[in-house]
């Protein structure tokens, strides 16, 4: 698949708004994770967190973060690889199950940030505001999840036109809200079975569902939020992206931003040595099974030269 970053200008920036229905589903899907996330260090406290809980918490993140790393982010916005159509799908069904919204929806913001970067019509820049102490304390809580409310639409006629015409995708973006039920259910399921109790499909319904969408979430906006505030910036882009290594595992090699932005397109972000990556090594095992072709992997050439004209 190839990247299509914008339509030419004729097609507008915004398509309207979104209905009172659909801003009240973010809401509800922003909100309630996050008073999971709220409630579980009590409840983990006193009772309630199991190995099983764990073990599936632990597999859905990570199934459905590189789903969002790996698929919305490097294939889907910025065609860093070729996928054949098995992938492609598992890996449009696997972001969707990370309640971050539709693929092309996602994909559609993902790319008018990066055209307006840190400027007038990024949907989620900490600088919206300006620089004063306030205006950051503003524009961190607008990159981090404050934008996720504002009504206005990105058109993704103008940004995300490849994807518009992918049968496969647009049948997999009408199926969130199936796609977010499953999220959610799934393992509640599994934790039943394995445990043989409706309490161990209940706690792995706040374990492996909530609690762990809620982590996810705040991983995924802090590379909104954070990455574009603080951290290093060894290569010159045109923003203020930043490598942000405390975040480096929890986002599976996402927060190494400042490189991301120098070089989009690329299929590794931890470009340096010692520069954790689990995306990118993903995609690499993804490669050697055939499932994965023309993969953009850095070129030291590349990097020597935006390194140079910083």
């Amino acid at each position: 698949m190839t990247a299509t970053l914008e339509r030419p200008r004729a097609e507008p920036m915004l398509d309207g708004e979104q209905s009172g229905t659909e801003n009240f589903l973010v809401k509800l899907f922003a909100v309630v994770p996050l008073l999971a996330l709220a409630a579980a260090v009590p409840i983990a406290w006193g009772w309630g967190l199991g190995w099983t809980d764990l073990g599936l918490a632990l597999g859905f993140y990570l199934l459905t973060g590189l789903g969002v790393t790996i698929g919305f982010h490097r294939y889907f916005t910025h065609g860093a690889f070729k996928a054949n159509r098995g992938l492609r799908i598992a890996l449009a069904v696997a972001g969707s199950m990370a309640m971050q919204g539709p693929v092309i929806g996602w994909v559609a913001d993902h790319r008018r940030h990066h055209a307006y970067a840190d400027r007038e019509g990024d949907p989620h820049s900490p600088w919206r505001y300006g620089t004063s102490a306030g205006a950051l304390a503003k524009g961190f809580w607008h990159a981090h999840m404050g934008w996720l409310f504002d009504r206005e639409k990105t058109n993704a006629k103008r940004f995300a036109p490849d994807l518009l015409d992918d049968a496969d995708l647009a049948r997999i973006d009408r199926l969130f809200p199936v796609l977010t039920v499953a999220t959610l259910l799934t393992p509640a399921l599994l934790g039943g079975l394995l445990t043989l109790s409706w309490t161990g499909a209940l706690t792995a319904f706040f374990w492996a569902g909530l609690v762990r969408v809620a982590v996810l979430h705040h991983v995924t906006w802090s590379v909104n939020s954070l990455c574009h505030l603080i951290g290093d910036r060894p290569f010159a882009a045109r923003d203020k992206s930043a490598n942000f290594w405390p975040l480096a595992l929890a986002s599976m090699g996402e927060s190494w931003h400042n490189s991301h932005h120098a070089d989009p397109t690329g299929a590794r972000h931890g470009v340096r040595r010692g520069q954790l990556d689990i995306s990118a090594r993903v995609i690499w095992v993804f490669e050697k099974l055939g499932w994965a072709t023309d993969v953009r992997w850095p070129r030291p050439e590349r990097l020597a030269r935006k390194l140079a004209r910083q």
